[in-house]
């Protein structure tokens, strides 16, 4: 499978499918965002409630995971989840899955990377640095490997499974009738992309909560 194609050149940066169907997907959740704003009612309507089923759902989730101090991270990790999960399953309406690019994937692993020693120095202050000389000196390197290891495992993970189901579409689609990679594109585009957004989002979840307590 090719690489991402370059679609036009911003002030000499190469602009990317990768990056142009992210900016497709962030529209999208913009705009949805302001529809449901505009139509909040006393007496909500179906788009409303499948909206408040969705903020409970996700407030439970970062309870249940990060604790009732930490609820402050649902608004974080709901946009995350979403985020990931209209970049996959993009390729259902024929464009190129963002999260096929490990650069995207990266981009995400990264973020969930800082978060956790920000929010781990803000929380412990210079404390949680004392953390990767335990429970003895000599293993602090192996710590930190660890710890760099995280980003990678995270991008590579979610990469691995979209680029592989692409793969897969792709293969299908030139070897078998038009109903089939239909019916296909309905495991690898929304199952599997439903699945790597909510893993990802949980160990970013986790991650971080460990980080802070």
């Amino acid at each position: 499978m090719q690489g991402p194609k370059t679609v036009f050149t911003l002030f000499g940066f190469p602009i990317t499918e990768s990056v142009v169907n992210t900016w497709i997907v962030m529209a999208v959740l913009i705009i949805l965002a302001l529809v449901l704003r505009r139509r909040l009612e006393l007496r909500p309507g179906k788009a409303q409630n499948i909206a408040e089923l969705l903020v409970d759902g996700f407030t439970g989730i970062v309870k249940s995971t990060m604790g009732e101090k930490n609820i402050g991270f649902m608004p974080y990790m709901a946009t995350l989840f979403l985020l990931i999960l209209f970049s996959n399953i993009i390729g259902i309406f024929g464009f190129r899955t963002p999260t096929s690019d490990i650069n995207v994937t990266l981009g995400y692993a990264l973020m969930t990377f800082f978060s956790i020693h920000f929010f781990g120095v803000k929380a412990k202050g210079l404390g949680y640095l004392k953390g990767f000389f335990e429970p003895i000196f000599v293993i602090a390197p192996i710590n930190i490997i660890g710890e760099l290891a995280r980003p990678v495992s995270l991008s590579m993970r979610l990469f691995g499974n979209m680029l592989g189901g692409s793969v897969i579409m792709a293969l299908i689609s030139g070897a078998v009738a038009l109903f089939v990679p239909a019916v296909a594109s309905i495991y690898f585009d929304l199952f599997s992309g439903i699945l790597q957004s909510f893993i990802f989002t949980m160990l970013s979840m986790v991650f971080i909560s460990l980080a802070k307590d």
